[in-house]
């Protein structure tokens, strides 16, 4: 028997999207040194907009894009390692709320649970 709630679905999502997010930022840090290579991302709260709106069967990965504004090298590279620390720091933070919250919502539906058999 499979339990979920729109919540429990929504930080899903939402946890999913980081976790996306932190591999773009894991590739971008470890291309800081290829030539030519050019940052990738996406807009988060963009993207958690478009996959709340959607249902679950056409709920794609989220399309990762050239981040405009950087300031390439000689080289034609324009990974910013300062960025991409910051940008791991937040994605970090935002999975440990995500956590947070899913701990938070399956509590609850423990304590709604327990509160039947009493």
């Amino acid at each position: 028997m499979q339990m979920t709630t729109g919540m429990a679905e929504a930080v899903q999502r939402y946890l999913d999207l980081t976790s996306a997010q932190l591999k773009l930022t894991a590739a971008n840090m470890a291309n800081v040194d290829t030539p030519g290579f050019k940052t990738q991302g996406f807009d988060f709260e963009q993207e958690m907009a478009r996959q709340l709106d959607g249902t679950a069967a056409d709920v794609s990965a989220p399309q990762a894009t050239h981040v405009d504004g950087l300031v390439a090298r000689p080289d034609g590279n324009d990974v910013s390692m300062d960025r991409e620390g910051l940008q791991l720091a937040k994605e970090q933070l935002q999975f440990r709320m995500g956590v947070e919250l899913l701990k938070h919502e399956f509590s609850s539906v423990m304590s709604a649970i327990h509160a039947e058999a009493r």
